[in-house]
């Protein structure tokens, strides 16, 4: 009888400090972020989140799929890297069902010199490398036609997937590079000017100052390339996201933004 009563009793025991262990594990908020400027930008409402009653953890992801993969198989709980359109591409490519949970900020986007300082410089067949995910290059393209440097095919907008293939006039034979977003900083010195998204252009020490033109932040765009929390389909209206959300649009993030990052990332809430 003793040794039932402490079998018993043990197993209560084990059974409480399961109980205990998640609990806790519910009061922890796992967020995928890009380093700069999402990852910092949480760092900076960690606060905000623990306020509310949860632990944030941050993990950092240096390229734009495997926050999504993450998010996917439940590894996160909800990822801060990207834009609507991006997530709309991606869980098409995919056959993901992950929900744009919440706008946050928007990152112009910028064309930044290489071998050339300035765009007065650009010459016939000159290269300009673009980001080549779809979304990113229609932003890119666009930029090219409000300088008046190519004449994309009539309709295309900020909610299109334009390529070079939609370009119909190119008059000075610009050879347009199309190549992964992270690679172009470091792909600078080898072309006449490229194309940058935000937060790469951050990581690699530029802000919007030293854009040479850029998207303009009262734009069509910044509302269609606004960065987002992501969360899986279902999850929006849950504890744990709304706490997020609710951190990330507080007046500490909007402070944080604004006094940081010199016009290169723009709060929109």
């Amino acid at each position: 009888m003793k040794k039932f009563i402490a079998l018993a009793l043990a197993a209560v025991l084990c059974l409480g400090a399961l109980a205990g262990c998640g609990s806790q594990e519910d009061k922890v908020i796992k967020v995928g972020a890009s380093i700069t400027p999402h990852a910092e930008i949480l760092e900076a409402v960690r606060g905000e989140v623990e306020e509310l009653g949860y632990e944030l953890e941050i993990v950092e992801y240096t390229d734009y799929v495997l926050p999504n993969e993450s998010l996917n198989d439940g590894s996160l709980d909800a990822n801060y890297f990207q834009h609507g359109p991006y997530l709309t591409t991606f869980n098409a490519d995919h056959g993901y069902d992950l929900a744009n949970a919440a706008a946050i900020h928007y990152e112009p986007m910028g064309i930044y010199p290489g071998s050339k300082s300035s765009l007065d410089e650009l010459a016939e067949g000159d290269i300009i490398a673009i980001p080549n995910d779809g979304s990113n290059e229609t932003r890119a393209l666009l930029i090219l036609q409000e300088l008046g440097y190519i004449t994309l095919a009539e309709g295309i907008n900020a909610s299109s997937n334009a390529t070079i293939l939609d370009i119909v006039d190119n008059p000075l034979n610009l050879d347009i590079l199309e190549m992964a977003a992270e690679n172009i900083p470091n792909s600078l010195p080898d072309v006449a000017f490229g194309i940058i998204n935000g937060n790469y252009a951050l990581q690699a020490g530029l802000t919007g100052n030293d854009a040479l033109a850029s998207e303009d932040a009262e734009s069509d765009a910044a509302q269609t390339y606004a960065n987002i929390v992501a969360c899986r389909a279902g999850d929006e209206d849950s504890e744990k996201i709304q706490a997020l959300i609710t951190a990330l649009t507080s007046e500490t993030c909007r402070e944080f933004i604004e006094s940081t990052y010199s016009g290169a990332v723009v709060p929109i809430f």
